[in-house]
């Protein structure tokens, strides 16, 4: 019952059919990426003396890849935890599919599973909004006029930005502090362009959400009460200044 609960997850979530690849063991499936090709879950029904439980029938396991070591040691300390049959190394951990542990826990592991073995570009594509800090240069681009003109404006994709996230924009000298606070509404704008000073290869539409004060968030504050000591390109934020801009 969990075995067919658990693919029609997989099938419904990631668009992903189980695959039998083996003959001498008809009922293993496995679910790999369409891109990569990597495995992120591993169905198997094994005898229980195998995994040393009592019993001679056999039991359903699934079989998933973490990302911490340290998590698959404290997880095999549970019940209906294990570590990897047959694939112990490389923090693969079996899951019991017998009720020892929950569904949604079950489903819970497998999205770490497969986020762990997800190329970059799908890890990219797949991750959850961020917050970023970007540069803007007065001497080649007047951003206080373009937002003054327009609530919208294109601007130089950065690497690692998506859709959804949230940028803050630093104006440079003689500004040289975060003015405004925008979130990406559209990327992969094709553009080319270059002058010797700025290249562009791609832009982003982003929308302007907030606007700070010019002695708020000033460079020696960010250098001070925050540790950013430079802002030459895309960047994350800490935490705290995250609440403060907020």
């Amino acid at each position: 019952m969990m075995r067919e609960e658990l693919f029609g997850y997989v099938k419904k979530k990631y668009k992903a059919d189980p695959e039998y690849l083996w003959s001498r063991f008809p009922e293993y499936a496995i679910f790999r990426h369409s891109d990569n090709k990597k495995w992120f879950g591993l169905v198997m029904n094994v005898r229980k003396e195998k995994l040393g439980l009592d019993g001679e029938d056999t039991v359903d396991i699934l079989n998933v890849k973490l990302s911490d070591p340290l998590l698959v040691d404290m997880l095999i300390q549970q019940p209906g935890y294990m570590r990897g049959y047959h694939i112990s190394r490389g923090n693969w951990v079996s899951i019991l599919l017998d009720g020892s542990v929950t569904f949604e826990e079950i489903c819970d592991w497998l999205n770490e599973s497969y986020m762990t073995t997800a190329s970059r570009q799908k890890k990219q594509k797949v991750r959850p909004p961020k917050e970023w800090i970007i540069p803007a240069n007065p001497k080649y681009y007047d951003i206080e006029q373009a937002f003054e003109n327009a609530d919208e404006i294109d601007w130089k994709q950065g690497r690692g930005i998506k859709k959804g996230d949230t940028v803050f924009i630093y104006v440079a000298a003689p500004v040289s502090a975060i003015l405004y606070k925008c979130v990406v509404t559209k990327t992969d704008i094709p553009f080319r362009y270059d002058d010797g000073n700025v290249k562009m290869t791609s832009l982003m539409m982003i929308r302007l959400q907030k606007k700070y004060e010019s002695d708020r968030f000033t460079f020696s504050v960010l250098n001070d009460e925050y540790g950013i000591y430079a802002v030459r390109g895309p960047r994350g934020i800490p935490h705290s200044l995250s609440e403060a801009l907020k």
